[in-house]
């Protein structure tokens, strides 16, 4: 699908993820040629070409960066102690208006770290969050903080409640979204100093549709559309997630494999359809919200479709205002105050 609006140029982080550069070249490409969308590649020069001409699609502006900052990096360290990396110049790209998104599929830490020292964060938002969406498509619910910060007090927890229902309001289209706060049992009271501090807070904060507490099973069955938890036990949740899926549609289609041709013929659209809607890289990447920019963290291990799709989530924020916006709503103004 093409994109409409004004000209958006995204940043990419060329040299972040674990299969970079070769993937993210072709994704930018697949996203230029797919949807339309304008991609500034950050990254080695003469590396991205040879994968430029490899790939024999025509050529992408390139921005040089001749450092790479590792997945095993300490991120805000990393980021200044390395000025002319990847992930340092795209977020400086964005700064200096070069283009209007950042997208990396590289260390997360070290993706805040530079969004915030490029950008700064927006007005009321005291940490930023990743905040991540989860399957299945037609009933998404946002999960945040899904990795940023590990350790939280319980007002972070309340930050994250109001840029997740922000967030949630302009990309699911909902008036007032409901939040939960993820817990080891639903009635008050329940888990640990964070969570029974956060619920307090939680509980009297009134510019969010706060429902109480949920556990990890109902995450799916759209009891609430933002779960809210630190980042230590957000990621170890998305990471669950990711995994019980990727374990049944295997599973599965083994099980099916053993009917044969003429036996996997009736449910095999079904369990397509199925993994089609468990598959992260069709979601594309998350939004670090908070910050005053667009910045989207890819998966680690993303494919071309996984950047692709990354791209075009950067893109379509942009082209909601997703930060003026939120600064909106932060402000309690609503999202056209």
């Amino acid at each position: 699908m093409k994109m409409s609006g004004t000209r958006v140029v995204v940043a990419l982080d060329a040299m972040g993820g674990d299969h970079a550069p070769q993937v993210t070249v072709r994704g930018a490409l697949d996203a230029r040629d797919e949807m339309g969308i304008e991609v500034l590649l950050v990254g080695e020069r003469e590396v991205l070409r040879r994968h430029l001409e490899e790939e024999g699609r025509g050529e992408l502006p390139i921005l040089h960066a001749p450092e790479v900052i590792g997945m095993e990096e300490e991120g805000a360290l990393a980021v200044r102690s390395r000025e002319n990396s990847s992930l340092v110049v795209a977020a400086e790209a964005v700064r200096e208006g070069k283009a209007q998104a950042l997208v990396s599929a590289g260390n997360t830490g070290a993706a805040m770290a530079a969004s915030l020292l490029s950008w700064g964060r927006i007005r009321g938002a005291k940490r930023p969050a990743v905040a991540v969406v989860l399957p299945p498509p037609d009933s998404p619910t946002l999960l945040l903080d899904a990795g940023a910060n590990a350790d939280c007090r319980p007002e972070h927890l309340r930050q994250f409640a109001l840029l997740g229902s922000a967030y949630a309001s302009l990309r699911f289209g909902l008036e007032r979204p409901r939040v939960g706060l993820l817990n080891i049992g639903t009635e008050e009271g329940k888990g640990n100093q964070l969570a029974r501090e956060a619920y307090e807070q939680l509980s009297s904060e009134e510019r969010i549709d706060f429902v109480g507490n949920i556990e990890g099973r109902d995450i799916a069955g759209g009891a609430v559309d933002v779960v809210v938890t630190d980042g230590f036990t957000g990621n170890v949740t998305l990471k669950v997630v990711e995994g019980v899926a990727s374990f049944i549609t295997r599973r599965l289609l083994a099980g099916l494999g053993e009917l044969g041709e003429e036996g996997m013929k009736p449910v095999l659209p079904a369990l397509l359809r199925l993994r089609e809607e468990l598959d992260y890289r069709a979601i594309g990447g998350a939004p670090l919200l908070g910050v005053k920019g667009v910045c989207i963290i890819a998966h680690g291990s993303s494919d071309a479709v996984a950047i692709k799709n990354s791209l075009r989530v950067a893109a379509e924020a942009v082209e909601m205002g997703l930060v003026e916006r939120t600064e909106r709503l932060l402000s309690g103004r609503g999202p056209e105050g």
